[in-house]
């Protein structure tokens, strides 16, 4: 009896700390998992969506859905040239119509504006209006041909009888011209994002239906920029964009200069021609 006992008692226990363990194992997983909220971080779109013209969007899938179709017909009118050449069957379709990917394949397309270089929540950083031809070959080569002009032949012309120091003052207003115009017409002129109803509640904004969202006080539609601007002024075809709440002090910088370099420009060709008594 006593052997029995004592090997009872030399025998170890059962050990329940297995169970013991998986039990606070599983507690232990349970507290993460509520500790630890799932991961709700979705893909959304960070570009903004500006309040363009609705039929320019309507446009736009519309060319979007043609492109497969006239890839098809491209191909299946000229099948001898896929074999041709290894290299012409990988070369993407470009669409010689698209503006932005014909002229500059990193700008986007906003309406009739242009963005060329954007933030990548879809700001821009620097805009090409749709009167850019205009500004481009028209402004910007008036005022370098006729001021290039004045300078060379009156500002520098030592015969001309100038002091010297008067080109320190010409050549910095006519940089100081063309700078301001690049920041006039490469600027927002304050496009606006597109307001849903429940964004707009209650603050008394007004409906357009040019491009299908609410409006501010003083917001208008341009149609030749085909987008919603904040505090719409005009659209100068001098500058090359639309006149609004973005680019208005740069704008009237400009004008204060232009007019400056202007007069300036006029009263040294006026004197020059008084002083060599051609009138």
């Amino acid at each position: 009896m006593t052997v029995e006992l004592e090997s009872a008692s030399s025998a170890p226990p059962d050990d329940p700390a297995p169970v013991e363990d998986s039990a606070g194992s599983s507690e232990v997983a349970d507290v993460d998992a509520f500790s630890e909220p799932p991961n709700t971080n979705t893909s959304r779109p960070v570009k903004k969506i500006y309040a363009v013209s609705v039929r320019w969007e309507h446009e736009q899938r519309q060319q979007e859905q043609q492109q497969p179709q006239q890839r098809r017909r491209k191909r299946k009118s000229s099948p001898s040239s896929s074999y041709s050449s290894g290299s012409d069957c990988c070369k993407p379709y470009t669409i010689t119509e698209n503006f932005s990917t014909y002229f500059c394949c990193c700008a986007r397309r906003v309406g009739s504006m242009f963005f060329l270089i954007e933030k990548k929540d879809g700001t821009p950083i620097v805009v090409a209006g749709p009167c850019w031809p205009f500004c481009t070959f028209v402004t910007v080569p008036l005022i370098v041909v006729l001021s290039g002009m004045v300078g060379y032949f009156i500002v520098s012309n030592p015969n001309a009888g100038l002091p010297w120091w008067f080109a320190l003052i010409y050549y910095p207003i006519l940089a100081f011209v063309l700078v301001v115009l690049f920041c006039v017409s490469c600027r927002d002129p304050g496009l606006m994002e597109r307001v849903t109803d429940e964004e707009s509640a209650g603050s008394g904004w007004f409906w357009n239906e040019q491009v299908g969202s609410y409006r501010p006080q003083g917001a208008m539609y341009c149609r030749e920029c085909q987008a919603l601007v904040y505090d719409y002024d005009h659209v100068c075809p001098w500058t090359g964009t639309a006149i609004g709440k973005g680019n208005i002090l740069q704008f009237k910088i400009f004008v204060f200069s232009v007019n400056v370099l202007c007069y300036l420009s006029i009263g040294l060709v006026v004197w020059q021609i008084m002083d060599k008594k051609v009138i």
